[in-house]
């Protein structure tokens, strides 16, 4: 490696922190030595996907629980009194039918 490129990456290293610093912000932090050091903030992703995961896991687990309950017979007879129903009631019956993970998971509680 060169004189020049090694310069070179630490240059482009300056230009891509000075970047993130001014387009997020700055975070300043005291060090173990006691020196106040500055950074970029960090930005987290604007979208929940956590949140998101966990929301689906318990209406997965809320499908389940009804299954288990309600038996394979009974639960298959309210889906198809949902999909005669009107529109919001359709759609209803398309979320709530049964899939090999809300079967297995029913059988399993029962």
């Amino acid at each position: 490696m060169t004189i020049s490129a090694s310069l070179d990456k630490r240059l482009n290293k300056i230009v891509r922190n000075r970047t993130r610093t001014r387009r997020n912000g700055v975070v300043y932090r005291v060090g173990s030595d006691g020196l106040i050091r500055s950074g970029p903030r960090l930005v987290r992703p604007r979208f929940p996907i956590k949140g998101t995961l966990i929301i689906v896991a318990l209406f997965i687990a809320f499908k389940a629980l009804l299954f288990a309950q309600m038996g394979a017979g009974n639960y298959a007879l309210k889906i198809d009194a949902l999909r005669i129903g009107s529109m919001v009631e359709q759609a209803g019956a398309v979320i709530m039918q049964e899939e090999p993970v809300t079967v297995v998971l029913g059988g399993y509680l029962t």
